[in-house]
């Protein structure tokens, strides 16, 4: 009998490709592999003292130990705008114009229920992070799919982006109601300038959606790229969210701490289905956020400088052991195109054999979507050496398909 119950929502989400890396990652190791892993953006640096410090702090006062406020405390909130009042020279409301979340993932997870009605329309560019396209799909929406395209320097193709994002809209009905955007990117790490965003805020108004923009590794930089902001252009409040998270920029990924500012409607709605789901997280996590956000960012430059030399010494060595790889200007991430050799076996058998016979994990391009084929996604938290000892397993590993 029960197995007639249908959960139609679970029914649309297909198995996730990372658990099936995940599961041959954990078998290899029980066996007594030593699985060198990139599998996962998962800093492995401690998150910097100043801000542990604070958390102690306040976890020693009694009175933090209650329910918090599921917008975000007060003061963080302010710490929000002024981050980005500091950054982006963009003044925000902080009450009305801030929402902190549990990390970015649950914020676009719990905005696309908020703001989703049954058959509205998200475009979403492929690849993506999962969530950007499955949030809006467990709430009962439909997600159309385009391919980015971008040079050697991973610069996104900005002109090929609104052709197709035109087309898009011309072709689609129901008209779609919302577009995100994640740049710099994951999985690929492409980059745009300030002008995309004046354009796409320009193309919000005139064909009326609303853009949700992801700059969860704004701050993960390098050779003198400076991640742009869509707050920062003129008349981006009327149609615009942005999402942070600390997950990266302070090694704090299990502190689960994000935020979304902007478009006071949207934030409005986001506010108002956390309070009904959530009291927020632990206060104490939110006061260490707030001294993160306005504090010393000798840290954070500090923590960009080492996934900027990691790239250097992963390119330098797999390139040697017969992977060649293009240098990338953001993220902690490296999107590697499968080796000529070896690329009819398709992302996710690529993995797994890479995995079973080198013992090194990656992630299958093909998890963040049908464009990411051919790739596969390597997160820079090993070391040099593990990285060298990484470039020796697949120097060994590629001999069979030359």
């Amino acid at each position: 009998m029960f197995d007639e119950i249908k959960f139609d929502r679970m029914d649309r989400l297909p198995k996730y490709v990372f658990a099936q890396i995940n599961e041959i990652k954990m078998a290899e190791r029980r066996a007594g592999a030593d699985v060198i892993d990139f599998s996962m953006g998962n800093p492995d640096g401690d998150t910097p003292k100043h801000i542990r410090d604070k958390l102690i702090e306040s976890a020693k006062k009694t009175k933090t130990h209650g329910y918090s406020v599921s917008k975000g405390i007060p003061k963080l909130l302010q710490a929000i705008a002024d981050w980005y009042e500091r950054r982006y020279g963009v003044v925000l409301d902080p009450q009305t114009q801030t929402v902190a979340t549990m990390g970015s993932k649950e914020g676009y997870a719990h905005l696309a229920y908020a703001i989703t009605n049954p058959g509205d329309v998200a475009v979403v560019p492929d690849p993506t992070y999962p969530i950007h396209s499955y949030a809006f799909i467990l709430a009962g929406g439909n997600v159309v799919k385009f391919g980015i395209e971008f040079d050697d320097e991973y610069k996104l193709d900005e002109d090929k982006f609104f052709e197709d994002l035109t087309r898009v809209f011309k072709e689609n009905s129901p008209r779609p109601k919302y577009v995100v955007v994640n740049f710099p990117h994951n999985p690929t790490t492409a980059t745009v300038t300030q002008e995309f965003y004046v354009k796409l805020v320009a193309m919000a108004k005139k064909e009326r959606f609303y853009i949700l923009s992801d700059i969860a590794y704004g701050d993960i930089t390098f050779n003198g790229y400076k991640t742009p902001s869509i707050m920062s252009v003129e008349g981006a409040l009327d149609v615009a969210v942005e999402s942070f998270t600390l997950s990266k920029s302070y090694n704090m990924a299990g502190w689960r701490v994000g935020f979304f500012v902007g478009n006071t409607k949207l934030i409005g709605a986001l506010q108002k289905i956390k309070s009904w789901l959530d009291y927020g997280m632990f206060t104490p996590i939110q006061v260490a956020a707030t001294v993160a956000l306005n504090g010393n960012q000798q840290c954070v430059e500090d923590i960009t400088q080492k996934y900027a030399h990691r790239q250097d010494v992963l390119i330098s060595a797999f390139s040697r052991a017969g992977w060649p790889i293009h240098k990338n200007n953001a993220t902690m991430f490296v999107w590697a195109k499968i080796p000529e050799c070896a690329r009819h076996l398709g992302s996710l058998e690529f993995s797994k054999r890479l995995l079973t016979e080198a013992h090194v994990a990656v992630s299958p391009g093909i998890g963040f979507g049908d464009y990411g084929e051919d790739y596969v996604r390597i997160a820079l938290i090993e070391n040099d050496k593990r990285i060298r000892q990484a470039a020796h397993n697949i120097k060994i590993f590629l001999k069979q398909f030359n």
